[in-house]
């Protein structure tokens, strides 16, 4: 097993899959159940898949099309999008996800948060917190579902998601999203060095050497996008990930 996880993070809007630049622009990159199976055959440890316009449109999650992704990963599934109440969780539990990504619902309420998490245990539900700087070159925490900067201090989300239970935090670089340019490493060092939890670190993968970068800053894994479907200096769809023994001597040092 390797010492750090890389997690293909794959973004939903409506049945099909797209990838998004600093969160917009969204690009068309294909089927999930298409990517599943070439992850799959890739022999991925984890996966996961975030519906970006579940909470933006008010909607539930899609529990049949997720339903269906569930039957065809041969890795563990981390879902998010559009979880608001325990209920919806349980369904998502119930039909083979194993762990649930929350922001919008938690940003309004962390209960639910602590709900979960005493129900079914607190490595089966995430934290996701994005970030964005400001004119002034400063941390804020943002909303992807309201798409605007929050008043609330971001290391105080953070401290507060590991209060309420959860079991791992994934941070978000808006700006960084999409644009294979390096990671935030900054960000991943100040947020690993608050909290106990595990990190995800996501956004500005552009090579394994910033995989290696973020775990060097304290994340204790890396969720991948767009340097894992995208190929060339255009951008042609491609799906790829690295092979395992890459993986093993990249986290060797």
């Amino acid at each position: 097993m390797l010492k750090y996880r890389v997690i293909p993070a794959l973004l939903l809007d409506g049945e099909g899959l797209v990838k998004t630049t600093r969160f917009k622009h969204p690009k068309y990159i294909g089927d999930p159940i298409n990517a599943i199976r070439i992850f799959n055959d890739k022999e991925v440890d984890e996966l996961m898949v975030l519906d970006i316009s579940a909470s933006k449109l008010k909607r539930n999650p899609n529990f049949e099309l997720i339903k269906k992704f569930a039957g065809e990963c041969f890795m563990p599934l981390s879902y998010g999008g559009g979880v608001t109440t325990v209920e919806q969780a349980r369904k998502l539990f119930a039909i083979g996800v194993e762990k649930i990504a929350i922001q919008s619902a938690a940003i309004e309420n962390l209960d639910l948060i602590s709900s979960i998490a005493d129900q079914f245990g607190s490595q089966s539900v995430i934290m996701s917190i994005d970030i964005k700087k400001d004119w002034l070159n400063k941390y804020k925490a943002f909303s992807s579902k309201d798409m605007k900067t929050l008043k609330l201090d971001w290391m105080l989300m953070v401290k507060r998601a590991e209060d309420a239970g959860v079991g791992e935090i994934l941070l978000n670089s808006v700006d960084r999203d999409g644009t294979m340019g390096g990671m935030e490493l900054d960000l991943i060092k100040r947020a690993s060095s608050a909290i106990s939890v595990p990190l995800i670190a996501v956004g500005g993968v552009g090579g394994l050497a910033d995989i290696k970068s973020a775990v060097a800053s304290g994340a204790n894994a890396v969720a991948v996008g767009a340097y894992f479907v995208f190929n060339g200096p255009h951008r042609a769809v491609l799906i790829t990930y690295p092979k395992y023994n890459e993986l093993e001597e990249l986290f060797k040092s």
